[in-house]
């Protein structure tokens, strides 16, 4: 009796009433799938899982279970309950020991609010601060902040969190049996935890539900009711599905997102998850330890599934990194991008080119994938069984600087050196680009030419940088396509059954980086496209695991399950592509003395000047260099004025518009004619027309 006497005198002495104090807590981030499925939840600045609430959100029953279990006489009381402070302090003198406490609603919150210690200046604190609570705040708002604060364990705050977590639903959808449970989970979270303690927990909870048939909150059908209820829980460990895809999101989300509703869809990344296991799991001595996956939806940009690894928690082969992000070596899996600015040099489906030894700029000599050379090849053949010396070709046309400006405007930004580092290597994916990138611009391909920022979440929208815009002519997307689709064309070096053949149009290309070091394949429909990696996060080598054979079977397993829960249409033509019988032989439009034809694309504004003359001695047109002649010599009179000294370089081509003439290393013109200031010493003079190239020496003496 004389502590709460003593308390009541504290309480007199204390300032004058001024207002309350306030508490703000930042919510934890709960990121769903495109349908509203939980993918992941994230732990609040204050490390707990906490979803704040308005008092109009939660149940009328769990307010008159609190009130009942915690202050029944809460909306009478300024904030201490002088009635209760007797009575507990008689009831507590009576039985020799603290069986009965006094705190109210208010003074709970004010203990939560500004902790401190359980001494008689602390309680007489408490109490104060629980009548500026009163007089700044109204019961409404008490009770609001009061529901918001508590802790229900489990690293649970507040009762929206706490209804989530144990029943499956909001505060507002509480029964009066789980009102009360939780009620009485706030005299002690731990004794009355419904999980590791549910006799307690039920024993508790119906206590609650006497106290509120004693105060008249309920009635006794109702009591009885509550009574028979089961203690039923929903909880099970919180979702922790795409774990490195609501990782990156996490990082992109600004510091009071609550909720992200991403583009995932959580069928379809479980499905990828278990495609990539699967199919990991038959390399079992190939030195193939991971793998990862992407997948969008081309309309919008949004990613479907992202698998980061075969396996998150799988610290031998560093699960953790996700392989989406990852800087990798494409290898082959540039080409489609080359053979598209290729067709504005001049460059169609059906042109010729021969496949053979070739040197190129400071010395640069690339060897196909199998070691050996194919002669004259056309360039759908070329790009469908990846030729690379032919890639290399038309990369040297369309120029180093072009092509790493156009692979840049596809999304691929991590290609951030200058042009001169990566030469014409970078046709054959001498950069490293993440896949997530790749797969974007792919996608481009797919929207006939238009690039579309990747997008990961559309409420807030989230994605990669950059803005909408048009990279390839549609035709050019559409011819690019239909090269990358004709599993025919890729018979020569993949066989007619590879993992790219499947029962719906799908156009695929795979890449292997050097050394075996990475496997990608990538394929696009209309509607959708699938992006893999395979290999090692610690950049070992595979045992010549290329990218047909590891990447592809995942892209394949995957392309078919997407075909049946998004089911894509086939590839439409555009206008200003036109279908012509072609010499299977010269690639030129047929003439009557053609004996092997076939149908191919070109860009209606672009055909051929001429058609095949049916002789077939040369299989593509040819180019040669008419003036000068190799070891010509020529002399520089200084007695003449340095402008009237040039001489005209001639060629022969059949396609002039595709020559480029090279002296000494530097680029000094295009088409069939140049006029070129002499300069005395050697000179190499290299003309090049498309894939066909000649070289001559000459000098001129001083």
């Amino acid at each position: 009796m004389k502590k709460y006497v003593l308390l009541a005198v504290c309480l007199c002495f204390l300032p004058r009433l001024s207002g309350g104090e306030e508490i703000s807590l930042a919510p934890s981030l709960q990121i769903y799938d495109r349908y509203g499925v939980p993918m992941r939840g994230y732990l609040s600045q204050q490390q707990t899982y906490f979803r704040p609430i308005e008092l109009a959100q939660v149940s009328p029953w769990l307010i008159l279970a609190a009130v009942s279990a915690e202050d029944k006489r809460f909306f009478m009381h300024p904030g201490v309950d002088y009635k209760a402070v007797l009575r507990a302090a008689w009831q507590n003198a009576k039985e020799g020991k603290v069986v009965s406490g006094a705190s109210t609603i208010t003074q709970q919150l004010a203990r939560v609010i500004e902790p401190r210690p359980r001494t008689l200046w602390g309680k007489a604190k408490e109490a104060w601060n629980a009548l500026l609570l009163e007089r700044g705040k109204t019961k409404e708002e008490i009770l609001e902040e009061y529901f918001n604060l508590l802790e229900f364990g489990a690293l649970t705050q507040g009762v929206e969190a706490a209804s989530n977590y144990y029943f499956g639903c909001p505060a507002a959808e509480l029964s009066v049996a789980q009102a009360a449970t939780l009620a009485g989970m706030i005299q002690s979270p731990v004794r009355f935890d419904p999980v590791k303690h549910p006799q307690s927990c039920q024993k508790r909870r119906n206590a609650v539900l006497r106290l509120m048939r004693q105060n008249g909150f309920i009635d006794q059908d109702v009591y009885q009711m509550a009574l028979a209820e089961p203690l039923t829980l929903q909880a099970a460990p919180r979702p922790f599905s795409a774990p490195h895809f609501t990782r990156y999101l996490a990082l992109l989300a600004g510091p009071d997102t609550a909720d992200i509703y991403s583009t995932l869809d959580a069928r379809v990344q479980t499905r990828a998850a278990q495609i990539v296991q699967n199919q990991l799991a038959r390399f079992t001595q190939e030195n193939v330890t991971n793998a990862a996956a992407v997948v969008l939806d081309n309309r919008t940009g949004g990613v479907l599934a992202y698998v980061g690894s075969a396996d998150f928690n799988d610290t031998r082969h560093a699960g953790q990194v996700d392989g989406v992000r990852a800087l990798r070596q494409p290898g082959s899996a540039l080409k489609p991008f080359v053979y598209a600015l290729g067709m504005d040099k001049g460059f169609y489906p059906s042109y010729m080119m021969k496949d053979e030894d070739t040197f190129f700029e400071d010395g640069y000599r690339p060897r196909n994938y199998d070691g050996t050379f194919h002669g004259w090849v056309s360039a759908r053949k070329a790009l469908a069984c990846s030729y690379n010396i032919l890639a290399v070709k038309v990369a040297a046309v369309v120029g180093a600087p072009t092509l790493l400006a156009g692979l840049r405007q596809l999304g691929l930004t991590t290609l951030n050196k200058p042009a001169w580092f990566y030469g014409l290597g970078l046709s054959l994916g001498a950069g490293e680009v993440r896949l997530l990138d790749l797969a974007g611009a792919y996608a481009t391909l797919a929207r006939g030419g238009l690039y579309k920022p990747v997008l990961l979440a559309e409420t807030p929208v989230i994605g990669g940088p950059g803005a909408v815009r048009r990279v390839f002519d549609e035709r050019v997307s559409f011819l690019v396509t239909d090269m990358l689709k004709d599993n025919a064309a890729r018979a020569d070096a993949f066989g007619l059954n590879s993992p790219l053949q499947v029962p719906f149009e799908m156009a695929a290309k795979t890449g292997t980086s050097k050394d075996y070091r990475d496997n990608f394949a990538v394929g696009y429909t209309p509607r959708w496209t699938v992006a893999v990696w395979a290999g090692n996060f610690d950049g070992s080598p595979m045992r010549r695991v290329s990218g047909i054979a590891g990447a592809a079977p995942i892209l394949h397993d995957l392309a078919v399950y997407m075909q049946s829960v998004y089911p894509s249409p086939r590839f439409t033509l555009p206008d200003g592509v036109k279908a012509v019988t072609v010499c299977a032989q010269s690639g030129l439009p047929a003439g009557k003395n053609c004996t092997r034809t076939q149908t191919d694309y070109f860009l209606a504004d672009k055909l051929p000047d001429s058609v095949c003359d049916g002789r077939h001695q040369a299989l593509a047109p040819a180019a040669r260099i008419t003036f000068p002649q190799n070891g010509d010599v020529f002399k520089w009179d200084p007695a003449v004025a340095p402008a009237s000294q040039q001489i005209l370089f001639q060629a022969e081509a059949a396609h002039p518009e595709l020559c480029q003439w090279v002296l000494d290393k530097k680029i000094k013109g295009q088409g069939d004619n140049v006029w070129w200031k002499i300069a005395p010493g050697k000179h190499r003079l290299v003309l090049r027309c498309g894939a066909e190239t000649d070289t001559i020496h000459f000098e001129v003496l001083q």
